[in-house]
């Protein structure tokens, strides 16, 4: 790999690091009751309110409709999150290392696969939530569920419920472009080369 590439995927592995800084997504809910809107944050390894009670309320809220209380804590994606970050940082340094193109596109394709199985594990978190209600709940309306949008809107009752990337997922992609634009590079100046 040329010099250039090399830095390339080692400044696409670095960058990973600001994922433990900023939430990875993050889900927001207006209704009457809160003018200023209330949030969650979901980061790589916790859940918080957007503000200092929102996870306090939304808890509140779902209490109502007969949805599982959000304890971040019991969460077992948000332990081992971390870990696979921090394995992709590292593959991404030994990639650089090593200047092996193959290594690159390996580390390319398992870390695809491994946002495509988070992406799924997310809506799973969210079905569960939003369709596993308690039958016993003070508001219940048949037929109803309320699993937030996977990303986009979705009025649920009296909320609009908001769910989009936040500035943790903007990193993680950046970080993919930036290798997939080191083997591009790479693969042009071989090319040259020859």
């Amino acid at each position: 790999m040329s010099t250039k590439s090399r830095i390339l995927v080692l400044i696409s592995a670095v960058m990973l690091f600001g994922v433990f800084f900023f939430p990875i997504w993050k889900i927001d809910l207006e209704a009457p009751q809160y003018p200023e809107g209330i949030g969650l944050r979901i980061w790589v390894n916790q859940i918080t309110g957007y503000k200092e009670f929102d996870l306090r309320n939304i808890n509140g809220l779902n209490h109502y409709i007969g949805m599982k209380t959000i304890e971040p804590e019991s969460i077992p994606e948000l332990k081992i999150m971390p870990y696979i970050i921090t394995g992709f940082i590292l593959l991404g340094l030994i990639a650089a290392a090593i200047k092996n193109r193959k290594i690159v596109a390996a580390w390319i394709l398992l870390f695809l696969i491994t946002l495509g199985i988070g992406f799924y594990d997310y809506y799973m978190w969210g079905y569960d939530y939003g369709h596993n209600l308690d039958p016993k709940a003070a508001i219940r309306v048949p037929g109803l569920t309320y699993q937030p949008p996977l990303i986009g809107s979705k009025q649920l009752l009296n909320m609009n419920a908001q769910s989009f990337p936040d500035i943790g997922t903007y990193i993680i992609v950046l970080s993919i472009m930036g290798a997939v634009t080191a083997l591009y590079i790479d693969k042009k100046s071989s090319k040259a080369k020859t």
